[in-house]
């Protein structure tokens, strides 16, 4: 019997292949790839009535809040909306985790095959996706509709205008890439000092904690938003002084409290990004409109997350420190 010999490299070669083809596909996708992926599956699912901004939004929203509700099974997929069982299948279907389209649609539930294949899973992300714009293009293609469609489903003004938020941002940039974030104020330039004062004692207007990072800056030190976001709130806070508040599209909202002044191009409404500034360093606040000078000058920065039923404030101290590093970072190249 003949046998034909492989020589050794080609058997190396074939090896190799295969194990990186392996060790490839067990790799974790880039964060470009994940955006990638979720616009393509935004694009692909909107039409003349359904942009693909609203489904991004709303597909966004449902992320923040999985990631922050234990209540909430996290869908690991590159689309996180999730239908209820009573919604997908028809709250009197016996069949909860039904899949057929007619029986699915006998007891009017919403769930729709969004591929062909023929089955309406709650699992596949082409189903979902044509299932929400499905809904969503039943209330008519202007935002008026879209905002009713919003109320329809989630049943929340507070929801509604946090993934209008959203929206908005996606609309005006382009892409669901607004990730990036920036240090408060300049790391170079003006000198500054901060530490980690989260839980400390508050007394003046009740017993309280201090829910924030105070900056210790300058006068006038200039203060940027530190993410890309929608301004929620400007004006005078008896507690914070002149204050803007920022909402991102994270369910996250920024506070910048103590301001000397504002950006007299900045208004409620406005779209900000990283680095863009919003006034001033101050020691406006506690009391009346106009009170100064009751404190050093600081930025006190704050964090609040809304998690669809409530807002509470957590430790900004984590994220300034890795803002600044990164900043410094950048200066040196």
């Amino acid at each position: 019997m003949i046998r034909h010999l492989i020589p050794w490299f080609i058997l190396m070669l074939v090896s190799s292949t295969v194990i990186s083809d392996v060790a490839n596909a067990n790799e974790a996708p880039s964060r470009e790839q994940v955006v990638e992926q979720r616009m393509s599956m935004y694009v692909q699912y909107q039409d003349h009535i359904i942009p693909w901004y609203y489904l991004a939004a709303i597909d966004q929203y449902e992320r923040n809040i999985q990631s922050v509700r234990p209540d909430i099974p996290k869908r690991e997929s590159t689309v996180a909306i999730q239908f209820s069982k009573e919604y997908w299948s028809g709250a009197l279907n016996p069949q909860q985790d039904d899949t057929s389209p007619f029986s699915i649609e006998y007891f009017g539930g919403l769930g729709l095959d969004g591929n062909g294949d023929g089955i309406a899973s709650r699992d596949d992300d082409e189903d979902v996706m044509f299932t929400m714009a499905n809904f969503l293009s039943k209330f008519g293609p202007t935002e008026e509709d879209f905002k009713l469609a919003l109320y329809d489903y989630y049943q929340s003004e507070q929801v509604v205008k946090q993934i209008l938020t959203i929206t908005k941002m996606y609309k005006h940039y382009d892409t669901i890439d607004l990730d990036i974030h920036v240090f408060p104020v300049p790391v170079r330039g003006y000198n500054y000092s901060y530490r980690g004062t989260w839980g400390a004692n508050r007394g003046w207007g009740g017993r309280r904690i201090h829910e924030g990072t105070d900056i210790f800056a300058g006068y006038s030190t200039p203060v940027v938003s530190t993410s890309y976001g929608v301004v929620e709130v400007m004006g005078w806070n008896e507690f914070g002084g002149w204050r803007v508040g920022v909402r991102d599209n994270h369910n996250t909202y920024h506070y910048y409290a103590h301001l000397a002044y504002f950006n007299k191009d900045l208004k409620v409404g406005d779209i900000v990004e990283p680095g863009m500034l919003l006034g001033g360093v101050g020691s406006s606040g506690y009391g009346k409109e106009g009170t100064s000078g009751k404190f050093p000058p600081h930025l006190h920065y704050g964090m609040y997350k809304f998690n669809g039923r409530t807002e509470w404030a957590f430790d900004p101290y984590p994220s300034l420190v890795q803002w600044e590093k990164f900043a410094r970072q950048q200066k040196k190249k």
